[in-house]
């Protein structure tokens, strides 16, 4: 209680809690798209309880990691070696998260280039997936997505209390931006290729990870960033030509 009460005066822990907030926002936007688009193949009516339950799965395993610190600290220790490369478990859950995004993103890549007709569809031709294997997977990635969230943020301030503050308040921010994003990405096809090229390319930064390769994140999102205001600007373009057209 003492330790939150000085926190609670000093600049330097807002300053620190409003860093970590942005960045654990930034590491999310991955994992809001992957939400976005897998809850976008449900019944409507099941795509709102869908984004709570995987989202407020990611809150619960955040705060299940840093409840546990002390194991955390020790994944990152190396528990075999190949060819004079060590693998630690966190190198592994990196690789596997890595591996599941590749081929999901590739799955859904092809799908959206030769779609084949499917029994599991809803009235608007729209292939609807299980319920139950949707959750699945977004709490699998969640594990992944968490590991590397918490990892950051124990890199960047020693104070747990820091660290779960901005943990809720980024996943908070996450589900309310869940909805309004899932509808965009639903009315801007486009968009989806765009996103799933995004998953891919972190599916492989995870895997080059895991194997010691380390990509300095922000050219990642400088590249995002260029690619989303290139797509603004396509969508732009199409909503002009069709008010002409009008």
């Amino acid at each position: 209680m003492e330790e939150i009460l000085t926190l609670a005066v000093s600049p330097q822990a807002w300053i620190a809690l409003a860093t970590l907030i942005v960045m654990e926002v930034v590491l999310g936007i991955d994992n809001l798209v992957f939400v976005s688009i897998l809850t976008n193949k449900l019944p409507e009516d099941r795509r709102a309880k869908a984004r709570t339950i995987g989202i407020g799965g990611a809150l619960i395993l955040r705060l299940l990691l840093l409840s546990l610190l002390f194991v955390l600290v020790g994944l990152t220790d190396p528990v075999f070696g190949v060819f004079g490369q060590e693998f630690s478990w966190r190198d592994i859950i990196l690789i596997a998260g890595g591996l599941f995004l590749v081929w999901k993103s590739t799955t859904e890549i092809h799908h959206s280039v030769d779609p084949e007709e499917e029994e599991n569809a809803d009235a608007k031709g729209v292939v609807v997936m299980n319920f139950g294997l949707t959750i699945l997977q977004i709490l699998a990635l969640d594990i992944v997505f968490s590991l590397d969230s918490i990892l950051t943020a124990v890199g960047m301030t020693p104070h747990l209390p820091i660290m779960i503050c901005a943990v809720i308040v980024s996943v908070i921010l996450m589900l309310v931006a869940s909805g309004p994003l899932a509808r965009f990405i639903e009315q801007n096809p486009t968009v989806v290729m765009l996103a799933l090229g995004f998953l891919l390319m972190i599916g492989m930064l995870l895997i080059a990870d895991g194997f010691g390769v380390h990509v300095p994140k922000g050219y990642v999102y400088a590249a995002i960033a260029f690619s989303g205001g290139v797509e603004a600007l396509n969508i732009l373009a199409r909503r002009a030509r069709k008010r002409k057209a009008r």
